[in-house]
């Protein structure tokens, strides 16, 4: 038995400096505001309380946010935390093809992350860079698990096409 796993974070190094960007942004307007603390404390709890929500949400989106792959006899497993609690399982039953291909973020999905609805019937879990499993269902609805182990997923799909039922 043959298994391909693979877990993809928002590691890159413009999405590092963003966030970097953010928290300046956040941190500015605090030590700008500190001067009326005297004056107005209301303001300025109200200020550094979203300050800092804004800060924390956006740490742990970069920390905690990741796409796990796992491709088996069963089937494709995926789970897109921490937006999927739950691993999610596409049964190789359901599904009517199966592929890795180069495709544009932007232009196909509107970018990277959680892309569902974007296109009739189309979605996409993607993390970084143009290369994804291609998953084509019996009913209609396709969507794209986003990967960097282009080879890897290629050989693991050749692997249970056998089991993809047409």
């Amino acid at each position: 038995m043959r298994v391909f796993k693979e877990t993809q974070r928002f590691d890159q190094w413009w999405l590092r400096l963003l966030v970097i960007a953010v928290i300046a942004v956040c941190i500015i307007p605090i030590v700008n505001i500190s001067e009326i603390m005297d004056k107005d404390p209301i303001q300025f709890w109200i200020v550094l309380g979203i300050s800092v929500v804004t800060v924390v949400i956006l740490v742990c989106l970069l920390f905690f946010t990741k796409l796990e792959t796992k491709i088996d006899e069963k089937g494709i497993h995926y789970a897109f935390w921490p937006f999927n609690l739950n691993e999610r399982l596409l049964f190789w039953r359901d599904i009517s093809s199966c592929n890795v291909r180069t495709y544009k973020p932007i232009t196909e999905y509107g970018g990277w992350g959680y892309r569902t609805g974007f296109t009739k019937n189309s979605g996409a879990l993607n993390v970084k860079g143009n290369k994804g499993i291609q998953i084509e269902f019996k009913n209609g609805k396709k969507l794209l698990l986003g990967t960097q182990k282009e080879a890897e997923a290629k050989r693991i799909l050749n692997t249970y096409s056998e089991k993809i039922s047409h």
